[in-house]
This record gives C-alpha cells, sequence and structure tokens, in this order.
C-alpha cells in the first residue's frame, strides 16, 4: 500500500520535463506538502527550512537541517546536504539557492523578505501545485480508501447515534465514539505503518441551531428532537484525503427539513452531473448552486460548492466563483451542498468526486445507499 520508489521517481522526472517546458535549469522545493509529494519524505514542518533541488537532469537532492539527517537517510534519495540550524549566519534558503547552483531556479513557495535576499534568477513557479492536481491510479487508490473510512464513520452515526441521544448522549458523545470505531477499524486493516504518514479520521457533530455555523464544533449538547444534526468526516490514508458528510434528523422531520435535505441531494447530484472534463470549476459550482436557489435557498448560501483534495485536505483547484481551472481526469475534489438558517438550523452533506474522461467516480457512498428518508434517526 506504500507509494513505491518508482512512483516519485517518475514525479520526479514529470518536473524535470515541465521544467524544460518553462525554460527553468532547476527547482527548489521548500512547501513540506510538496516534499512529500516529490520524494515521499514526510516530516513535520518548523521554523527550520528543508528542501528537494530537482535538477534539469539527474538526481534529486534532499537539503536539510542536521536534526532531520537520521530521518532523510531513510528516504529513497541518496544525496543528502545538511545545514547545522535556523537562523544561522547564512540563511537556510540562500545557502540551498547556492547549492542548487543554476541560473536561472524556480522555487515553490518563498516568503518577501527571504525572496530580498536571494539573486537573480529566482523565481516562484507552481509548477508543483499544478502536477497535484492530476491524481495517479496509486494516488487515487487511496482517495477511495479513505472515503470508504469516512462512510464508514457515517454509519457508525446512522446505527448508533439514536440510542446515544436517548441515554443523554451528546455531540462530543456521538463523535468520540463514531470515530473511534472507524479509526479502530483503518488500523485493523491498514496498520500502524502509515501513522506519520498519515492515517487518520477526524470530524465534526454539531446540532440544532449551532449547525447554522459551516465550521461548527462538537459540544457537550444533547441533540434534541426535532433538530437537524451535521456529521462532516474526514479521513486519510497513505496520506492522501476524502470527506464525507451527512445531515441526519432527530426523531421525526418538522416543517421544512425533509425539503432541505432533498434540496441538498439534488444539488449534490447537479455537481456530480456537472464535474466533466473541459468544464471549469467554476461552472460546475454555479451548476450545483443554481439548484440551492431554485429550491429557494439563495440566501442560505454560505460557501462554495467544494475545493480540491489530495496530500491535504483542502488544496486547489477550487469549484468555486472565479476558478477558471479546466477539469482534467484524475482531479479529486469534495462536493459539499450547504444550507444555513441562523438562529434555526443547517444541513450540509459531503461527498468526494473524482474526474474521469466520462461519468465522474463518486468513492462516497454513504449519500447514495442513505438518501434522505433513511437520515431520519427514530428516538
Amino acid at each position: 500500500m506504500r507509494l513505491p520508489v518508482s512512483f516519485y521517481q517518475g514525479k520526479i522526472q514529470q518536473m524535470q520535463a515541465a521544467m524544460d517546458r518553462e525554460g527553468l535549469d532547476g527547482l527548489l522545493i521548500l512547501d513540506a506538502n510538496n516534499v512529500n509529494y516529490a520524494i515521499g519524505f514526510h516530516h513535520i514542518p518548523s521554523e527550520r527550512p528543508l528542501g528537494v533541488f530537482v535538477p534539469k537532469a539527474g538526481a534529486p537532492v534532499l537539503l536539510v537541517p542536521q536534526l532531520e539527517q537520521e530521518n532523510a537517510a531513510d528516504t529513497w534519495v541518496t544525496d543528502i546536504r545538511s545545514y547545522f540550524e535556523y537562523p544561522g549566519e547564512e540563511h537556510p534558503v540562500v545557502w540551498m539557492v547556492r547549492e542548487a547552483g543554476v541560473k536561472r531556479l524556480g522555487v515553490d513557495t518563498l516568503t518577501v523578505d527571504v525572496f530580498r535576499l536571494l539573486p537573480e534568477g529566482v523565481e516562484i513557479t507552481t509548477l508543483v501545485e499544478r502536477m497535484r492536481w492530476i491524481k495517479s491510479p496509486e494516488e487515487i487508490a487511496l482517495v477511495e480508501q479513505a472515503a470508504g473510512y469516512a462512510d464508514y464513520c457515517l454509519e457508525m452515526v446512522r446505527e448508533h447515534a439514536p440510542a446515544m441521544i436517548r441515554d443523554g448522549g451528546t455531540e462530543l458523545d456521538i463523535l468520540k465514539f463514531c470515530v473511534g470505531e472507524a479509526a479502530a477499524k483503518l488500523r485493523r486493516e491498514v496498520g500502524e505503518r502509515f501513522q506519520l504518514r498519515g492515517a487518520a479520521v477526524v470530524g465534526t457533530v454539531h446540532s440544532g441551531p449551532r449547525a447554522a455555523l459551516p465550521h461548527g464544533s462538537p459540544m457537550a449538547r444533547q441533540p434534541q428532537r426535532g433538530e437537524m444534526m451535521i456529521a462532516g468526516i474526514g479521513a486519510n490514508v497513505g496520506g492522501y484525503h476524502a470527506e464525507s458528510g451527512a445531515t441526519f434528523i432527530i426523531g421525526e422531520p418538522v416543517g421544512d427539513q425533509m425539503r432541505v435535505l432533498q434540496a441538498a441531494q439534488d444539488c449534490n447530484d447537479a455537481a456530480i452531473n456537472a464535474l466533466r472534463v473541459g468544464r471549469t470549476c467554476a461552472s460546475v459550482n454555479e451548476a450545483a448552486l443554481a439548484v440551492l436557489r431554485e429550491y429557494g435557498f439563495g440566501d442560505a448560501i454560505r460557501h462554495r460548492i467544494g475545493h480540491g483534495m489530495g496530500l491535504q485536505g483542502h488544496e486547489s483547484p477550487w469549484l468555486a466563483p472565479g476558478d477558471a481551472t479546466l477539469l482534467e481526469p484524475g482531479m479529486v475534489f469534495s462536493n459539499e451542498p450547504g444550507v444555513y438558517r441562523p438562529g434555526l438550523d443547517g444541513c450540509r452533506t459531503i461527498t468526494s468526486m473524482i474526474v474521469t474522461e466520462g461519468e465522474a467516480i463518486v468513492p462516497s457512498h454513504f449519500l447514495r445507499d442513505n438518501p434522505p428518508e433513511r437520515r431520519i434517526l427514530p428516538l
């Protein structure tokens, strides 16, 4: 299940081909997620810069603070160079640029103060970020596996939350139990070897009027009969993320709650249907949110329909206004219809979506297997 060395060697070759097209002589990768993507080295970022230099031809060089030397030696990269400490008499990034020794160097991220220290010929490039948009089959397999654990957590909510609420259970109780069950399943099936590389289940549960907060946090609050309760779950396997989420009705539906759930379902389906090669990210967002407006919930929209996912839970491109990125096979997105009515309630569902040459693949199955009527939790 661990991505093989050949995967990362292929990525280095792709970067070198892209450098040739962009007229770069080398690439210095500083962002921790981009480093992980390039060579599979996962580390805990600190103030001490750590980078990978990719020459236009040849093998990459891993540039690390000395305290990371032993960890760096566990990678497949054989050329490892180190500096003593930060900030140092010479800034570590200045040292890295000098070690690279090329005329035209692309760098993936720089602060203004460091950029001012660098010689001519250094420029910012989004080359690696754009490569990460298109997931390989190995990466997609990890996303699909992660989606399964997020779905399983939602199944635990649907199955166990009613009894827990009857017994006085709170949002925190429900979240702790259900995330714990999903995490235990992940550990049994994936094992501990992915802990450093990322293997986890996280989430939130919030209910009642607080469900109107798009980023609500769970509290020691017991969900009440007639309320809506949002459960949003994220999982990652091998460092790759997926999300699943659903809104449940506690007890019996009240007022227009079922209509709200159906509006979210239809919005979800519209996003999936719009996710086609050649369309822009912004057009998918508009096609999906138009459904909520048709239902009369335009004033209750608080955010875009989705965002990219991969090594980060939130990464570009964005299914949002203003993103003109054209969809390509291998892109992975969240799909998050939301209806938020302050002082009353809120509803959000989440699926993960994968762009293909044809119809989108949806590795999140909970909403498909549990239509709105199956999201009523009887008390």
